[in-house]
């Protein structure tokens, strides 16, 4: 099952990596794995590219493990790929030319909490739901919320974001600096826990969205956010998406203070209704969060409920219960298995695409995205973080039926060329991975990609960080 991966770097010379697995072996015992099971859950499983697991896996429990890994596989000049959840969405964790992956989980502390200063300090292993519920008895919470419980290094190596960011941003905005392992085994520092700077290059940055290609992260600090006093859910149906859309580019235009607002088309509330034992409208839906005070809250309500309103959506019904509001985002973050339940079968797979435009242009890239379905006759449910122009496709195909798997090919095709015609991206949190580099020249011009190219050269001249992801070949 697969799309063809063009970008596949040369593999080590055999010696080379023999020498290297060894070394491991002396170095790390039974924290090197080799099995085939192990090295196949650690290359790519989301979607539909296809399997490159790598030679062996390391596990890492702390700092001085990552510096050993990177010394020895720089040495024999072997790759190595850093794993965290393996929740990637376009082959970021595969292996197309062997190596070892470091899989970061282990490395999953806090190592501190300043709530006056709203940061913490964290290894690359903590996970998003963990780091929350850690905090929570401080009145804190890490806003970002990609859906997946993906880590934290993870999130900041895919530039992630999520339902959240319409208010909080993405995670770019809140990693404040990192702790970055070079080609050479020493620790790059990026930056400190001061809110700006203007100290010398933005190294900060630079890490957040390399997808691994520059460095391992080791450490981050991040920003945290207070708990809101009151926090409010709520659903609204609509007549059709170009309405849902209207609606959502008036609030944001009127400044009403929306958390999240999540749009969620006919064919994804039938999904989420049958798996999630929902009994929503099957018609165009939002789903949002407001928070703030008591009166912020209802204000913010009752004002979104008007424009819904005159955008052709529903009655407006929201809900301040902990039990309630759960209900409705588990359903909203379930969507991908709620999509595969609608066509079981071992040959059926579903790749998950994102594009983002300028959100004056949503309504209209949405609304060419269905009618484009209808045409090709392909079952792919919609959903997107639309409050930031962003905007999810779950593609179903039967990979053996090779007539269906082309309309698909040119359905992604033609949804990314079309977002990038709107002055919009590929990828608004997927990243590039292997499965959009292909996009890349296009959306950035060949200058940006040579600038790219120099960037890797310099700090990895031995090509051994996840060599084969985000810059295509020249």
């Amino acid at each position: 099952m697969g799309t063809t991966i063009t970008n596949n770097p040369p593999r080590p010379e055999p010696k080379a990596l023999a020498s290297a697995l060894e070394q491991l072996a002396a170095r790390f015992g039974n924290r090197l794995i080799t099995s085939q099971a192990v090295r196949e859950q650690h290359g790519h499983t989301t979607t539909w590219l296809p399997n490159q697991p790598p030679d062996g896996v390391v596990m890492a429990q702390e700092t001085a493990d990552i510096q050993d890994v990177v010394r020895i596989c720089a040495k024999n000049r072997v790759p190595v790929i850093p794993f965290g959840t393996g929740t990637s969405l376009e082959g970021q964790v595969n292996a197309p030319a062997g190596g070892i992956s470091i899989d970061l989980r282990d490395m999953n502390k806090v190592l501190a909490v300043h709530a006056e200063d709203l940061d913490c300090v964290i290894q690359p292993g903590v996970t998003r739901k963990a780091l929350n519920e850690h905090l929570r008895d401080q009145g804190l919470f890490f806003p970002i919320d990609p859906g997946a419980d993906a880590s934290l290094g993870g999130m900041a190596s895919t530039r992630a974001s999520g339902t959240n960011a319409v208010r909080y941003g993405t995670i770019r905005e809140s990693v404040l600096a990192l702790k970055v392992v070079r080609g050479d085994g020493e620790i790059i520092t990026t930056g400190t826990r001061a809110k700006k700077s203007s100290a010398g290059y933005d190294l900060t940055h630079l890490f957040v969205g390399a997808e691994g290609t520059l460095g391992i992260i080791s450490e981050l600090t991040i920003r945290l956010r207070g708990i809101p006093e009151t926090i409010a859910a709520g659903a609204v149906s609509f007549e059709s998406v170009h309405g849902a859309c209207q609606a959502v580019i008036l609030a944001i235009q009127t400044g009403i203070p929306v958390a999240r607002i999540e749009l969620l088309n006919a064919a994804q509330v039938q999904a989420c209704n049958a798996y999630s034992k929902l009994t929503l409208p099957e018609t165009p839906l939002l789903l949002m969060e407001f928070h703030g005070s008591e009166i912020e809250v209802a204000e913010q309500s009752k004002a979104f409920g008007e424009i819904a309103k005159d955008c052709g959506g529903g009655d407006f019904s929201w809900t301040t219960k902990p039990e309630d509001r759960t209900k409705l985002w588990q359903a909203r973050h379930d969507a991908y298995w709620s999509v595969k339940a609608l066509r079981p079968g071992d040959s059926i797979g579903v790749v998950a695409t994102d594009v983002c435009v300028p959100i004056s242009r949503l309504a209209e890239c949405v609304s060419e995205t269905e009618e484009d379905l209808r045409r090709l006759n392909l079952l792919s449910p919609i959903v997107g973080h639309v409050g930031d122009g962003n905007f999810h496709c779950s593609l179903v195909c039967d990979t053996n039926d090779a007539g269906e798997m082309a309309r698909g090919e040119e359905f992604m095709h033609r949804l990314v060329e079309r977002a990038q015609a709107m002055d919009g991206t590929c990828t608004g949190e997927h990243g590039i991975g292997q499965g959009k580099q292909k996009y890349l020249r296009a959306e950035l011009g060949p200058e940006a990609l040579d600038a790219m190219r120099a960037l890797k050269k310099a700090l990895d001249p031995l090509n051994i960080f996840n060599p084969g992801k985000i810059v295509p070949e020249a």
